[in-house]
């Protein structure tokens, strides 16, 4: 695979690491976390191309990975929290404007990213959770579903009998288990704007009500007309406690390379925290100049770019030798 007239550098996990002088291509460019995101690019794309806006691009591409019955991660086929219900956020934000919509631990509905647009076009708000937001989503009839699958339901009783233990050792701070449980997509069309947004089911098992950084504007999404956008994916409380995306974005802001504005955002919050590198934290980031990267505190972090020219998952550097985890992870 080739990037802007260049050449592959390394292939370990099946997906490239490439020159950061390569890491460019020309608008409509889409970005987003994971392998899982590559379909997600491509529905953006397609919507695109039919003449939809840069936030139907996002609303349709997110709904992909949302509807997708295999991820564990996102949607309502992920895994619920410690009472046996899935609990959804996400946020959506568009650089016209600088607007931005949010819903959190909203369960029984398949789309929050709809929902979440829902609240910025439909309410003088950005955010509503829960008991809140599902009331929105059922006056105004979005797509509802079960809150938790079958299969997640078979499996949260076995947690429950087997590994309640093990999981309350863990939310009390002993050796929590990297994961990563989010789709973050942004987007640079051809006019100049920006966009982007982010849905996830969150930790596995977590304590109901628990938000991440995913639904937080700025936290697990940022978007700046002027300068580009950024998301994030992993560990959310070492992600929110550092509203790591608007720091890459106002790294970018400063004139760093997106690569180079995801590496430092992770070096400045590895300085700051107490666990060092040991976050698991990811971040993905494209500028106006039609430029993108991303960069992980573990090795392996793969992410989905998608332009008129090519749609591939790529990998990105990491700043520490320690594994990524699997790919739909979303355990500690």
């Amino acid at each position: 695979m080739t990037f802007a007239g260049g050449t592959v550098l390394h292939r370990a996990t099946g997906a490239p690491l490439i020159e950061r002088a390569q890491l460019t291509g020309q608008a409509p460019l889409i970005v987003s976390t994971w392998p899982f995101g590559k379909p997600a690019n491509e529905k953006a794309l397609a919507t695109l191309r039919g003449g939809g806006s840069g936030l139907d691009a996002i609303e349709q591409g997110i709904r992909v990975t949302e509807s997708d019955p295999s991820n564990r991660s996102v949607g309502l086929a992920g895994i619920p929290n410690a009472a046996g219900i899935v609990q959804l956020d996400a946020c959506i934000m568009s650089g016209p404007g600088h607007r931005g919509g949010s819903v959190g631990a909203v369960s029984g509905f398949r789309h929050p990213i709809s929902i979440a647009r829902g609240v910025m076009e439909r309410t003088k708000h950005v955010m509503l959770v829960a008991e809140g937001a599902e009331a929105f989503a059922g006056k105004h009839g979005y797509d509802r579903g079960p809150k938790v699958s079958a299969k997640e339901k078979a499996a949260w009783k076995k947690w429950l009998k087997e590994e309640a233990a093990k999981e309350q050792a863990a939310r009390a701070g002993s050796g929590l288990k990297r994961n990563h449980d989010t789709i973050a997509l942004i987007a640079l069309l051809p006019d100049g704007n920006v966009f982007g947004g982010c849905s996830t089911s969150g930790w596995g098992y977590k304590l109901p009500g628990r938000l991440g950084d995913s639904p937080i504007l700025g936290s697990g999404l940022y978007v700046d007309n002027e300068v580009g956008a950024a998301g994030a994916t992993g560990l959310g409380e070492n992600v929110m406690r550092y509203c790591g995306s608007f720091l890459v974005v106002e790294f970018m802001r400063q004139g760093l390379h997106p690569q180079d504005a995801c590496i430092e955002t992770i070096k400045r919050i590895a300085r700051l925290d107490p666990k060092g590198f040991d976050l698991a934290i990811n971040f993905i980031a494209l500028d106006k100049q039609g430029r993108f990267g991303a960069a992980g505190t573990g090795t392996g972090f793969e992410y989905a770019v998608t332009t008129e020219a090519f749609s591939k998952v790529v990998r990105s550097p990491g700043l520490t030798s320690q594994d990524v985890g699997p790919l739909g992870g979303n355990r500690r």
